[in-house]
C-alpha cells in the first residue's frame, strides 16, 4: 500500500518554497535596483505611459542643452554690443570736441583714436564662440568683416576706403575746384552759376537763391542743368543789400553762401565791394562768389564727399538717375515734382501721358494707374504729380531715403540695390520720366566712373576692384532669422547677428571715415574741413527715431533670453510631472518591499520547517 498523498503534499510544499524563493529574489533585485523589473514586461500595464514620458524627458534634456548653448552665444553677443556702444560714445565724443586741433599727422586726436577704435571694432565683430563667428549671419564658419588695415588701405588688387574717398573727392570738386559748378567769367554780365551736367550725383546742386539787391534781377534755379542768373545791369545795389545761395551737398546736407554789398575798402569777408559802375560791382560780386565757392568746396563739400564715399563703400543702398527731360508746356522746361503725369498740350505735364490701366512694377509689386480714386500704395491717379509717383515708388521699394527730381532728372533710391528694379507697361510715358527698359541700380560698393574723375557723371559697381568690408552672409530675411533654433516642441527663437546691420554698419562706417580722412595741417582750410567732417560724423552717430540702434539689437536678444527662460520654467514643471509618472510606474517603495521581504522570509522559514517535518514522516509514525 502506497501513501501517495504524503508524496503529493511534499511536492506542493516544495513548489511553495521555490515560489517564495523566487519572490525573495525578485524583491531583493527591486530593493537593490530601485525599479520593479529589469524588463518592460515586468513593469505593469502603465509602462506605455512611462515610455512616452521618458521620450519627453529626453526631449526636455535636449532643449535644455540647446538653450544653454544659445544663452552662451547671446551672452557673448551682448558683451560685444556693450563694447560697441562704448566705442560709439568715444568716437562721437572725439568728433564733438572743440576745437578740432590738427596734430602733425594731419589728423585730430579724435581721428587717431578712431583709427584704434576701428581695430577694436574689427576684433569685436570677429568674435568666436566655439567654432561659431557670432556676427557673420548664417556663415558662422568665417569672420564677419575684413581687417581694419584692409578696410582703410585696401589690398594689392582691391581699393580700400581711403582710395574711394580720394576718387570721390576729385569727382565732387570737379576740374575747376568749384564743386561741379560753372561760374561765368568776371567781366560777364549777367553773372551765371550753373551745374555742369544734369543728373550727376557729384558736387553742389543749386537749391535756391534769395536776394535783396536793389536794381538786381535774380532768376533760377531753372533749366537743365539747373542755373542761376544775377543781372546788375539796371544799377548798383545799396550797402547792406544781400544775396544768398543755398546748395545741396552729396550727403544730403545743405550749405549756404551769403554775400553783402559793402562800401568798405578792402571789402570784408563774405562781402563784395560796390564799384563805380554796375559792371564793376558785378565783377566784384563774381569774384566774391568765386572765393566763397572755393572755400565752401574745400571745407564742407570735401567733408560731405568723404561721408558720401563712406556710404558708397559700406552701404547696400544705391541710386539710379534718369536723363533730364522737359515737360510739354508752351515753352518746355525741365520736369519738377509738381509736373503732372498726364495733361493737355501747353501744360506742366510729362511729354507722354500715362493712362488708366498702365502699370509701373517696382521690385515685383505692381503700381496701377487709375482714372481717379486711387487707393493705397498700389494705385495712382493719372492726374497725380511726379512727386506723388516718386512717393508711391519709394513706398513699394521701402527706401529710407526719398527719391528726388532735380534739373529735370529723376533720381530713384533704394536701400538694397541687389533687389531693385523698376519698369513700366507704357514705354513712352516711362521715357518721358527719363527712363527706358528695366531700371536697376548699381550694386555697392560704388566707384566713380570715368576719366578724368573731375568730370565723371556716374557711379558704377566696384565690387571686383574694391575691398568687401563685410565678409559674413546676409541671406534673405532679417539678421536675427539667420540663426533659428527650436527650444520647445512648438517654439523656436531667432538669435542670429550680422555685422552689416544698420546700427553696427553705421558705427563701422562713421569710425572708418573719420579715421581715413587726412589733411595737410598747414592748409588754409584744414581746420574748417576737419570741423565740417567732425560735425557730420557726430551727427551720424546720433540715434534717430525710426533708425536701428545698438540698444534695439540688445533688446531683441533680451527678448530671446526671456522666451528661453519662460520655456525652461515650463519644461521644469513638465519634467517633474513626467519623472513622477515614470517613478510611479517603474519605481518601488523601499519600505513596502522591505516589509514584503520580511514577510516572505518568515513564510519561507515556516515552509522549510514543515518540509523538514514531512521529510522525516514514516509509515510507523504516520500510523
Amino acid at each position: 500500500m502506497s501513501i501517495s498523498s504524503i508524496n503529493y503534499g511534499t511536492s506542493l510544499l516544495g513548489l511553495s518554497v521555490r515560489n517564495i524563493s523566487n519572490q525573495l529574489a525578485d524583491l531583493s533585485t527591486q530593493l537593490s535596483s530601485g525599479v520593479k523589473a529589469n524588463n518592460y514586461a515586468g513593469m505593469g500595464p502603465d509602462e506605455g505611459f512611462a515610455i512616452a514620458a521618458r521620450a519627453q524627458l529626453s526631449n526636455i534634456a535636449g532643449f535644455t542643452t540647446t538653450m544653454t548653448h544659445v544663452n552662451t552665444v547671446i551672452g557673448a553677443v551682448n558683451t560685444s554690443l556693450q563694447s560697441l556702444s562704448k566705442i560709439a560714445s568715444q568716437v562721437q565724443s572725439g568728433a564733438s570736441a572743440t576745437p578740432q586741433n590738427l596734430t602733425s599727422t594731419g589728423q585730430t586726436t579724435g581721428q587717431l583714436t578712431a583709427s584704434s577704435n576701428l581695430s577694436a571694432i574689427t576684433g569685436i565683430l570677429n568674435t568666436q564662440v566655439g567654432d561659431r563667428y557670432i556676427f557673420s549671419g548664417s556663415a558662422t564658419d568665417r569672420p564677419a568683416i575684413a581687417s581694419a588695415d584692409d578696410i582703410l588701405n585696401g589690398t594689392a588688387t582691391q581699393a580700400g576706403l581711403k582710395q574711394v574717398i580720394a576718387e570721390r573727392q576729385q569727382a565732387d570738386l570737379g576740374l575747376n575746384g568749384l564743386g561741379r559748378l560753372n561760374l561765368s567769367a568776371s567781366a560777364t554780365m549777367p553773372i551765371t552759376l550753373a551745374e555742369d551736367v544734369a543728373g550727376s550725383p557729384f558736387g553742389f546742386k543749386l537749391s535756391s537763391v534769395t536776394s535783396s539787391l536793389t536794381n538786381a534781377t535774380v532768376t533760377g534755379p531753372s533749366g537743365s542743368p539747373a542755373g542761376i542768373s544775377v543781372d546788375l545791369t539796371a544799377g548798383n545795389p545799396n550797402a547792406g543789400d544781400q544775396i544768398s545761395f543755398v546748395f545741396k551737398l552729396p550727403d544730403g546736407t545743405s550749405e549756404s553762401i551769403k554775400l553783402t554789398a559793402s562800401t568798405t575798402t578792402p571789402a570784408p569777408t563774405n562781402t563784395f565791394a560796390i564799384g563805380a559802375t554796375p559792371a564793376a560791382t558785378s565783377a566784384n560780386l563774381n569774384a566774391a562768389l568765386n572765393t566763397a565757392l572755393t572755400t565752401l568746396a574745400n571745407t564742407s563739400l570735401v567733408a560731405a564727399s568723404a561721408v558720401t564715399a563712406g556710404d558708397n563703400f559700406f552701404n547696400t543702398a544705391s541710386s539710379v538717375s534718369g536723363t533730364a527731360v522737359n515737360n510739354k508746356a508752351g515753352t518746355p522746361a525741365p520736369i519738377t515734382g509738381a509736373t503732372l503725369l498726364s495733361g493737355i498740350a501747353g501744360t506742366d505735364s510729362i511729354a507722354t501721358d500715362f493712362t488708366a490701366g498702365d502699370t509701373i512694377t517696382v521690385n515685383g509689386q505692381t503700381l496701377t494707374f487709375v482714372a481717379s480714386g486711387a487707393n493705397g500704395n498700389n494705385q495712382i491717379n493719372v492726374g497725380d504729380s511726379v512727386q506723388t509717383l516718386l512717393s508711391k515708388i519709394d513706398a513699394l521699394s521701402g527706401t529710407s531715403k526719398a527719391s528726388t527730381v532735380s534739373g529735370g532728372a529723376i533720381t530713384l533710391r533704394t536701400d538694397d540695390a541687389a533687389s531693385f528694379s523698376v519698369s513700366s507697361s507704357n514705354a513712352g510715358a516711362f521715357a518721358a520720366l527719363g527712363f527706358s527698359g528695366t531700371v536697376t541700380a548699381a550694386t555697392p560698393p560704388l566707384r566713380v566712373s570715368g576719366v578724368p574723375l573731375g568730370s565723371a557723371t556716374s557711379l558704377v559697381n566696384g565690387s571686383t576692384s574694391t575691398v568687401a568690408w563685410y565678409t559674413g552672409n546676409s541671406g534673405p530675411g532679417s539678421a536675427r532669422s539667420s540663426s533659428t533654433i527650436r527650444i520647445d516642441t512648438a517654439q523656436s527663437i531667432q538669435f542670429g547677428a550680422q555685422g552689416n546691420e544698420f546700427a553696427i554698419r553705421n558705427l563701422v562706417q562713421q569710425t572708418a571715415v573719420y579715421a581715413a580722412v587726412n589733411t595737410p595741417p598747414a592748409g588754409a582750410n584744414a581746420p574748417q574741413q576737419i570741423g565740417a567732417l567732425s560735425e557730420r560724423i557726430a551727427a551720424n552717430l546720433t540715434a534717430r527715431i525710426g533708425q536701428q540702434s545698438i540698444s534695439d539689437i540688445q533688446t531683441e536678444f533680451a527678448n530671446a533670453q526671456t522666451t528661453m527662460k519662460d520655456a525652461a520654467a515650463r519644461q521644469t514643471q513638465a519634467k517633474a510631472a513626467m519623472q513622477a509618472l515614470v517613478d510611479q510606474t517603474e519605481g518601488i517603495s523601499q519600505q513596502e518591499v522591505a516589509a514584503q521581504l520580511l514577510q516572505l522570509q518568515t513564510n519561507l522559514q515556516a515552509s522549510y520547517q514543515t518540509t523538514s517535518m514531512l521529510s522525516q514522516l514514516s509509515l510507523v509514525k504516520f500510523l
